[in-house]
């Protein structure tokens, strides 16, 4: 099978880290807006943080939100444009640290948009300080003894927040692996179709990595993923309203 360069993402021209994780799923996003028809409608709210370097190599429409608010962006947008699908690219930090009360109130009133976090465990464009998401144990430039319960808290699980929540979509992903990148497009894939149907909230974390702030290779840091992270963070669909497609 050849697979070609989707038309939508500019593979060739990238500004991120070596191996970090961005890249692998703005391909994603590329093959499923080609594959289900939607790239002209797609209009992606992105934070300012790593993800806002995605501008300069996607052909989508996008909007650099307040940092930890693309949700809210990307929630008027949605209302004012209702033909269109309305995506908000958020990290972790931006998601379930700075722009958590919009997370959940997005979730709260099951507003018809779309959030894409992209979690790897630490503040990344700001120098790798501790997040909502740090592991326990994890160093970081604001726990530089390792991650304590007393000192930080416990890290945070999206799908134990929205549990009970009546939202029409909630998944998480990991891309260490061929076999994880091609279950993540999966869920993406059902998470885009949903709110291409305007089914209601749907939220997809993918597990990314960040070698230049966890301090390893890229190699290094797929398998921590798949050996630490995925351990604290399992993958899966966690709500999928209404089931199927």
């Amino acid at each position: 099978m050849k697979y070609k360069v989707p038309t939508t993402v500019d593979v060739m021209k990238t500004t991120f880290c070596s191996g970090c994780g961005q890249g692998v799923v703005n391909r994603l996003i590329g093959e499923i807006m080609e594959e289900l028809g939607t790239a002209e409608k797609l209009v992606v709210t992105t934070d300012v943080a790593c993800g806002a370097m995605n501008v300069d190599f996607w052909n989508f429409d996008t909007i650099v939100g307040a940092h930890g608010r693309p949700l809210p962006t990307a929630t008027a947008v949605k209302k004012v444009r209702p033909d269109c699908l309305s995506l908000a690219h958020l990290g972790d930090g931006a998601a379930y640290n700075i722009g958590m009360a919009e997370t959940m109130h997005a979730a709260i009133r099951d507003d018809d948009v779309f959030a894409l976090v992209l979690n790897n465990c630490v503040f990344a464009m700001t120098g790798g300080q501790t997040s909502a998401t740090t592991m326990l144990g994890q160093k970081t430039k604001s726990s530089i003894q390792g991650r304590k319960v007393e000192v930080e808290g416990k890290p945070f699980h999206i799908e134990n927040a929205l549990s009970g929540m009546d939202i029409a979509y909630l998944a998480r992903g990991s891309i260490e692996s061929v076999p994880s990148i091609r279950k993540t497009k999966q869920y993406l894939k059902t998470a885009f179709e949903k709110h291409k149907n305007n089914e209601g909230f749907v939220l997809v974390e993918i597990l990314t990595p960040c070698p230049t702030n966890w301090g390893m290779t890229p190699v290094e840091s797929m398998k921590r993923i798949k050996e630490e992270v995925m351990v604290e963070y399992p993958v899966g669909e966690f709500i999928n309203r209404g089931g199927g497609k």
